[in-house]
């Protein structure tokens, strides 16, 4: 079994900074990549940014400059450190991990429960 967790969201003015963390645990032989997905009110899920193992990282459009990705290798934990946030970026945050239980099997998607991001005045 694996388990995503996240921890690190709340509520913050404009302008301010978060850090969301997330650790996958549990019967892993390797993780391809882990990432963070959002979903704002009335929106779909989007892809926010994320990272390989092999230290390649990707991000959307609009929190380029802003936000940075870090982490996975040996301890399974990745960061989203977010600078300057805007309103727009409030929505719940789910941390998201493409990895492999064994040698030889497929890579699945695991996710976490989400973390709600709140930023406002």
């Amino acid at each position: 079994q694996v388990q995503i967790v996240e921890s690190g969201g709340g509520l913050v003015q404009p302008g301010g900074s978060l850090r969301l963390s997330c650790a996958a645990s549990g019967r892993i032989f390797s993780i391809y990549a882990m990432g963070w997905y959002r979903q704002g009110p009335g929106k779909q899920r989007e892809l926010v940014a994320a990272i390989t193992s092999g230290g390649r990282t990707n991000y959307v459009d609009s929190v380029k400059g802003r936000f940075t990705i870090s982490g996975v290798n040996a301890k399974n934990t990745v960061y989203l450190q977010m600078n300057s946030l805007k309103p727009e970026d409030t929505a719940v945050y789910y941390c998201n991990a493409i990895l492999r239980v064994v040698a030889g099997a497929a890579e699945y998607d695991y996710w976490g429960q989400g973390t709600q991001v709140t930023v406002s005045s």
